[in-house]
């Protein structure tokens, strides 16, 4: 009997791996003599430059097709004041008969508000050359006594000396007329535009932008989404706001002037009104205009009252109208709106100084929307594979 076991088998024999050597990690340049902060303020000024030029670009760009630019602006100004209406008319009438509806609405009162301008200014118009006669006379008497001491008829000889200036160059400012009226065109055209974009807007905006999205890719879909409605909110709520806030002006305005006994206090309202669409400085400018009217007509006394109404009304729309009315929809500090609103002057004149918070504003408002975390997307669907 065999008692040493069962066998062992041979071990096969070890298969040496060949072993890796890693080259030796290079030392980073600690010579070159560049801190740390100035390598880290170099990388963001380079992007920040790349920024600069892609919004030089931009700008460039709107520049160039500034008609459709502002047409599409006029399009969802009338969309953001007409969506409302539109849509309690809708709950009782079929969508398109509501859309006609709100312009036809729309229509009238624009038409009855000019029509009434028109009536006040020619029934006004005689007492006001009378009153702008002795109007100066008073300022000339004014103006010669103390504290300016100027000389008696200064005022007139001013008027005489711009009366001679318009019939010599009158020849010049005809041709200006006439080469702007191209631009009078340009006007009515881009608001015709307007009209038409906004009834498509009104009409079937949601299915539009939904459309829209389904051009995008699966996953960017939703941010996508979230910042078109954030925009959207904005600018809507950003437009809403500021025409309550100029009519709420253009009231108390009317008041003052009416208490006052200015003359052509309509027309000065909706100058007021329409002055005051342009945030800061488009109120006080239009109050000015105010007060000189009641310089020539009132004297001194109310023209200085009319100039109050700048600090008043200011201090009304500043601590008052603007946190309760746009708040809640513009959460951009004062300086912003101001220097917003310098640079658009700069780079569109009145125009840019018009677009240029509530740009600014949509702007903001998507970048802060977005700093946030969204709903995690969807997985695309993928087909199981076949075997």
């Amino acid at each position: 009997m065999d008692t040493r076991g069962p066998a062992r088998r041979p071990r096969p024999p070890a298969v040496r791996r060949p072993r890796v050597r890693t080259p030796p990690a290079r030392p980073s340049p600690k010579g070159d003599g560049v801190p740390p902060g100035l390598r880290k303020a170099a990388g963001y000024t380079w992007r920040l430059l790349l920024i600069g030029v892609a919004a030089y670009l931009v700008v460039m760009l709107l520049a160039r097709l500034e008609l459709p630019v502002v047409a599409v602006f006029l399009a969802l100004v009338i969309t953001s004041v007409l969506r409302p209406a539109v849509d309690l008319l809708a709950r009782a009438l079929p969508r398109p008969l509501a859309v006609l509806l709100a312009f036809l609405l729309a229509i009238a009162l624009v038409t009855g508000v000019l029509t009434l301008i028109g009536t006040t200014v020619a029934g006004e118009w005689n007492r006001l050359n009378t009153e702008l006669h002795g109007g100066l006379a008073r300022l000339d008497d004014w103006l010669s006594g103390a504290p300016f001491h100027l000389r008696q008829g200064a005022v007139t000889d001013f008027r005489a000396k711009l009366g001679d200036f318009v019939d010599a160059h009158r020849s010049t400012l005809i041709s200006a007329a006439i080469s702007s009226a191209g631009r009078v065109v340009e006007l009515v055209t881009a608001a015709a535009l307007a009209v038409f974009c906004s009834v498509f807007f009104l009409h079937s905006g949601d299915r539009m932008w939904a459309w829209a999205e389904r051009q995008l890719p699966v996953r960017a879909r939703p941010v996508w989404g979230r910042a078109g409605r954030t925009a959207w909110r904005t600018f809507a709520g950003y437009t809403r706001g500021v025409l309550i806030v100029a009519a709420t002006n253009a009231v108390l305005v009317g008041i003052a002037l009416t208490v006052l006994q200015v003359p052509l206090a309509l027309p000065l309202v909706v100058l007021e009104f329409v002055a005051a669409l342009i945030p800061l400085i488009g109120s006080p400018i239009a109050l000015a205009v105010a007060a000189l009217v009641a310089l020539a007509a009132r004297g001194p006394v109310v023209a200085l009252l009319v100039l109050g109404l700048i600090v008043v009304i200011g201090q009304i729309e500043g601590h008052l109208l603007h946190p309760l009315v746009l708040g809640w929809s513009v959460r951009i500090h004062p300086v912003v709106i101001a220097l917003s609103v310098t640079g658009g002057a700069v780079l569109g004149g009145v125009l840019g100084a018009v677009v240029a918070v509530p740009a600014v504003s949509v702007a903001w408002a998507v970048i802060s929307e977005l700093r946030t975390p969204g709903p995690t997307p969807p997985e695309p669907d993928h087909p199981p594979p076949r075997h």
